[in-house]
This record gives C-alpha cells, structure tokens and sequence, in this order.
C-alpha cells in the first residue's frame, strides 16, 4: 500500500508517479507509431512493385471476409471501389507519400526511443504537420477511423511534449 501523501514530498511523489504514467503512455503511442510506419512502408513498397490489377487482387482478397458477412461493408466497399479504379499516377503517389511518411517516422520514432533531444522538438513539429494534413483530409471526408486517428495523434503529440519536459527537467539532456 502507497503511504498517505505529507507535507513537502506530496508533490514531489505525484510529479513521480504522473512522470512514470507519462513515460509510459509515451512509450506505447511511439511504439504504436513506428509499427504504423514500418507499415506504411510495406505498403509504400507494394504499391511501387505490384500493378494497378495486382493492388486490386490484394484489395479484393483482404475485403472478401468482410463483404461475405456484410455485402455493404462501407469501408471494404470504399477500399474496392479504390483499388479498381486506380490510376498509375494515382499508385506512384501512394506509394512515394507512404515511403517517405513511414522513413520520416520510423526515423522519428527511433531517435525519441533513443532520447535523442533533437527528435522531441523535431517530432513534435513532424507530427502536427501530418496531423494538420490528417484534419484537412477529415473535413473533406469526415471519415471516422481518421478522426481517431487524428485524435490519437494530438495525443503523442502531447504525450512527447511533456516527455521531453520531463527528461528536461530531469537533467537527462545535460
């Protein structure tokens, strides 16, 4: 059982255990975000190396179990409808957009698990530019799965602010 809180050691023990709760949400959110973009980067791959029909093969037998259970499964639907009418242009796009979004972030990631003091700032700046991109592609679209994804975003955002506070404050980066 944790001791009741006294006197000058209550903020101090809080400011611990908020930092510890802190550290750990951070490391999940930016783990979470490397493994988004190490598969944003198979994905990158894939459309740089399969054809327009191939992408729409792939699409077609990633959406199939879904539309058997729900024939108007709106975001199976959406991701066929997609794929089928892909443009070459339109594929190349894709795939440099989610190459260098994955490097970028895969980098990122990678240098905050390292606690290197560039990458918080450097981070922070990154990730609310895809965020603020994020938003503009929700209103036009006001897909849900963007909006928690955006949502989540503010959060690492705000989550590797006040790591990098907290690694300040610490001295880590003296």
């Amino acid at each position: 059982m944790i001791p009741p809180l006294r006197g000058k050691q209550a903020p101090a023990r809080l400011l611990t255990r908020f930092g510890r709760t802190v550290h750990a949400l951070f490391d999940v959110g930016i783990i979470l975000k490397g493994i988004n973009g190490v598969l944003e980067i198979a994905g990158g791959a894939a459309l740089l190396i399969l054809s327009s029909s191939q992408v729409y093969d792939m699409a077609r037998f990633l959406t199939q179990h879904d539309l058997t259970e729900d024939p108007d499964d709106l975001v199976a639907t959406q991701i066929l409808n997609l794929a089928r009418h892909i443009t070459t242009s339109a594929r190349l796009f894709g795939a440099l957009w989610l190459l260098v979004h994955g490097v970028v972030k895969v980098g990122l990631v990678a240098a905050l698990l390292l606690r290197r003091r560039w990458a918080y700032p450097a981070g922070i700046v990154v990730f609310l530019l895809f965020t603020a991109y994020q938003t503009w592609q929700y209103a036009e679209s006001r897909s849900l799965p963007l909006l928690v994804l955006v949502l989540l975003d503010v959060a690492v955002v705000i989550l590797t602010w006040l790591e990098y506070r907290r690694l300040q404050a610490s001295g880590v980066f003296a």
